[in-house]
């Protein structure tokens, strides 16, 4: 089947007059500067569906509270109408067994479609107390061999663990990373010469930046500095003007480049969905206009959507479209390791793509070749 668009992104660079075709769900040839010639001729700029690494709910269903893969299901559907056909379904802290069903949900719905559903990101429970945010305290603990072979079964796709570099041992975080393991830091009070030996052991992330973690001054760059002067490691960032200022956020994208920084939601239930609330661990957690609150105004996550991250980035960034797209895309895809599958559209990837508008918004979405929208 072969298509014809004017404006294709793919991943890394804004192409012209691009003819691509899609062979058994994959791209089997991609063709700048072409002629539309017979193939079907799409609107809107056509760029690979987006890439989230950090979702925590979504479509009305907390994953925690339901760690099933109906929940996934769920999940997924909602997102792909706003243009993400990746998502790392993100458990934060909690006891073992809710841990170990989303463990058993994530491999059941990564076996069926590994590019919707590349692995799991387990978001604790090794963080720091100081920096919990929303996660629980109870349930807040030391690295344990029943965690470490949670975190390393082979039927998981990739896993991508947040922890606390105070409290997992550079020794540790080697072993996991020898493991397969994507090391992240976040929730966080550790000092910079605690996250260089962290990055030094193999930790290659940086967990929603700036938010749960310590910050940069004058006499200690915290987490937030040393994430940033790294130039090995990625960083989330949760650009819906509430949980970062929009100068902060430009700031971190001017430094990390768009080879570095990723756009993350760290979305929970309500996002792409009318809800106006959900549980974690029997708190209530609600929805108040743009943001997710506990009762003492903590933020919870975010109803965030990626399509939105785009459109904040770009037009209140003023971040260029290139970059913009690229964020979202391909480079949360490279740091998964995953970029010869999901969030570019080369020959060999996943044939999931969407059209957007010039303002960004998404029209029409396509999953293996095949049109949803």
């Amino acid at each position: 089947m072969g298509y014809f668009a004017s404006q294709f992104f793919d991943g890394y660079r804004l192409l012209n007059n691009v003819v691509f075709t899609v062979q058994n769900g994959r791209i089997a040839s991609v063709t700048p500067d072409a002629e539309p010639g017979q193939h079907d001729v799409l609107d809107g700029l056509i760029m690979p569906a987006m890439v989230d690494v950090q979702v925590n709910g979504g479509g009305g269903v907390q994953f925690n509270e339901a760690p099933v893969a109906e929940s996934l299901l769920q999940m997924s559907r909602a997102y792909l109408t706003t243009g993400t056909g990746s998502i790392m379904p993100t458990l934060i802290t909690d006891d073992i067994a809710v841990m170990s069903a989303g463990a058993d949900a994530i491999a059941e719905a990564h076996r069926a479609d590994p590019a919707a559903i590349p692995g799991v990101h387990f978001e604790g429970p090794h963080l720091s107390a100081a920096k919990k945010g929303m996660h629980s305290a109870a349930h807040i603990r030391p690295l344990s061999d029943d965690e470490f072979a949670l975190f390393t079964r082979k039927d998981l796709g990739r896993v991508l663990l947040t922890v606390a570099p105070e409290t997992v041992s550079p020794e540790d975080i080697t072993r996991l990373v020898e493991a397969g393991v994507i090391v992240s830091a976040g929730h966080t009070n550790a000092d910079a010469d605690t996250c260089f030996k962290a990055f030094d052991a193999g930790a290659t992330g940086a967990t929603h930046l700036y938010n749960a973690m310590s910050a940069l001054t004058s006499r200690e760059p915290g987490v937030v500095g040393s994430a940033l002067y790294r130039d090995d490691v990625y960083c989330g960032l949760i650009v819906d003007h509430q949980h970062v200022h929009p100068v902060s956020a430009t700031l971190a994208i001017r430094l990390k480049g768009d080879d570095k920084l990723m756009l993350v939601t760290d979305a929970m239930a309500p996002a792409a969905s009318d809800a106006d609330h959900f549980m974690y661990q029997g708190i209530k957690v609600l929805r108040q206009g743009p943001t997710l609150k506990l009762a003492d105004g903590t933020l919870a996550g975010s109803v965030l959507t990626m399509e939105e991250a785009i459109q904040h980035t770009r037009f209140d960034l003023d971040i260029a479209l290139e970059s913009t797209l690229k964020m979202a895309t391909s480079t949360p895809a490279n740091f998964l390791g995953l970029s010869s599958s999901i969030g570019t559209l080369q020959t060999g990837s996943q044939a999931n793509w969407i059209a957007v508008n010039d303002a960004l918004q998404v029209q029409r979405v396509w999953r293996n070749g095949v049109c949803m929208s």
